[in-house]
């Protein structure tokens, strides 16, 4: 035998190999048949590859055949061929590999070419012209014939069927911008006549133009919000580093005074380190939110970048009103830090205090504790809106036993407090209210704290006050909204009365037997809410506190009872 009948014999020995493998190949994964079914249209598969493809379908009820596509329903039941099996083991012993995997052919989740026969190829574009899907074999044509050269190709796509109108069975190339709609031009000239219709490409070119616009809008912002992170990390550096040192200079001060001056020492150092917690909680909490912002502007912005890559007009068309619309920044522009002294003005007065003798101590710690409190940073402040943006500012409020009138029981671990007709056996204590059937919290309330009160019975009063409050006797110099250093709102059954300065004021909402109450110390806000499915306000106060606060009821009908919620 010559060596170019050697040469043919061989290649049509490998030809034939090839024939072997494509035909005991599973069309999905490609690769030899395993287990090998046979299903009612005479197609062949592995066993798995075919109830996988199967399963996905099992929403729909309808089964069909990845290569023709025949439907069947019920579901087929799978038995191994045998026969197919055999082959295909005889085949491996005789030396038959696995087959290649062919990427050009189109699998299950590919856009198959819809001029190729038998097996199909991959499509590597699609016409919105012809609507259809060509293979790089198929779609040469569009390449080189004068006529189809002016067709729009794009990436292959299965959604084509909704580039024809359902009711002209024409191409959709044209917007109605009265209706918002992409139609044909049949639909211009029937239900769409008089309208504002311009082409589909003009319309993407402007709506194009807007998506810029918009684009660049997120891109500034975002912009804006990471240099208001920085400086805002900056102005956390710097509260805590004059936090510190401060701290550390009036140790220093604090250790030459005498005994006397030690507890007044230690008081100062807490009330700057809850400063310091408390700026900075403000500070990061602001942080959070912008560095949210930024998440979601790019995320947003990544959303547009991808809608502003469709090459198909409709399918442009079609998304971008669906997008989300631009929301409005919750916080300026920029932020603005204005340079301040933070602690230093309380080491100044720890300084001055050094100096001074124990007959003036009293009020040079008085001047120490207004210095803290008004350290802060100059930030927008944003006032809650949603019963969640409450919550995040909630705090536990206990009641103090030693502020309790006699005849005042506490339970629920002291959240809980009810009026009685006897009096209960409580030790005497300086702090108690004698005359008025009232209670404080143990917790001072400086900063940000939301809280809410659930009535049992015809109601009473919901307060803030001054610790210094008095407690003898039953003058308005006790009661709680009588005087300068509590504010209260009655909450008696079907109608609300604040009190202030014994100032009573009318008050309408809608009633509840659930009162929330919002402080934000700093900034002399105190707001009462009406709490049912949501939140009312029913009176806020504008003032100065200069002092902390503590939460109390005043309860004036026995069997009456008052309870702290705990809020999640």
């Amino acid at each position: 035998m010559t060596q170019q009948s050697q040469l043919q014999k061989a290649e049509m020995e490998q030809q034939a190999v090839q024939l072997d493998r494509e035909t005991f190949s599973c069309p999905i994964c490609l690769d030899l048949l395993k287990d090998p079914v046979t299903i009612p249209c005479g197609h062949s598969y592995c066993m798995n590859c075919i109830n996988t493809h199967w399963d996905e379908q099992d929403k729909k009820g309808m089964y069909s055949c990845p290569q023709c596509r025949k439907t069947f329903t019920p579901r087929p039941v799978l038995e191994k061929n045998t026969m197919l099996a055999a082959l295909v083991e005889q085949l491996k012993k005789t030396g038959l590999q696995a087959a290649p995997a062919d990427h050009r052919y189109a699998g299950p989740e590919d856009v198959a070419c819809g001029f190729c026969t038998g097996r199909k190829l991959k499509a590597i574009k699609s016409c919105l012209f012809c609507l259809a899907s060509y293979c790089e074999k198929h779609l040469q044509p569009h390449y080189d014939v004068a006529p189809l050269k002016k067709h729009k190709l794009v990436e292959p796509s299965k959604n084509l069927q909704e580039n024809i109108c359902s009711k002209h069975d024409e191409v959709i190339n044209m917007f109605c911008r009265t209706d918002q709609k992409c139609i044909c031009y049949l639909c211009s000239v029937d239900e769409h006549k008089g309208h504002d219709t311009v082409s589909a490409a003009a319309e993407r070119t402007e709506r194009q133009r807007e998506l810029e616009e918009r684009r660049g809008n997120i891109q500034q912002r975002i912009q804006d919000r990471e240099k208001d992170v920085k400086l805002l990390q900056q102005e956390v550096e710097a509260i805590n580093h004059s936090a510190d040192k401060t701290v550390e200079d009036s140790e220093k001060i604090f250790t030459e005074l005498i005994r006397l001056l030690q507890k007044r020492n230690s008081d100062v150092k807490q009330q700057i380190r809850s400063q310091q917690e408390t700026e900075v909680s403000r500070v990061k909490d602001v942080q959070e939110k912008l560095e949210q912002e930024i998440t979601e502007l790019k995320r947003k912005d990544a959303e547009l970048e991808q809608l502003s890559h469709t090459e198909d007009h409709n399918q442009f068309l079609l998304n971008y009103p669906s997008l989300p619309a631009l929301s409005e920044s919750t916080h300026s522009s920029s932020i603005n830090i204005r340079p301040l002294r933070h602690f230093e003005d309380v080491a100044a007065a720890v300084s001055e205090l050094r100096e001074k003798l124990q007959d003036v101590l009293r009020d040079s710690y008085k001047i120490i504790s207004l210095k803290i409190r008004e350290v802060g940073v100059l930030l927008p402040e944003v006032e809650p809106k949603s019963k969640s943006d409450f919550l995040r500012y909630a705090c536990k409020i206990t009641l103090d036993p030693n502020t309790a009138h006699t005849q005042l029981v506490l339970s629920e671990g002291n959240r809980k407090v009810a009026l009685m007709n006897q009096p209960q056996s409580y030790p005497s204590h300086p702090g108690r209210f004698t005359g008025c059937c009232q209670v404080l919290s143990r917790e001072s309330l400086t900063g940000r704290c939301y809280w809410e009160v659930e009535w049992r019975g015809r109601g009473g009063f919901v307060a803030v006050s001054y610790n210094n409050i008095s407690r003898a006797g039953g003058g308005n110099e006790c009661a709680f909204g009588r005087n300068h250093k509590s504010w209260a709102l009655d909450c008696y059954q079907k109608k609300y009365t604040f009190f202030h300065k014994n100032i009573k004021t009318p008050v309408s909402g809608p009633v509840s037997s659930r009162v929330g109450v919002y402080l934000d110390h700093r900034a002399g806000i105190l707001s009462f809410y009406s709490v049912s499915g949501s939140m009312t306000l029913i009176h806020r106060v504008q003032t100065r506190f200069t002092e902390p606060l503590h939460a109390g009821v005043w309860i004036y009908y026995t069997k009456d009872a008052a309870e702290f919620c705990k809020l999640r």
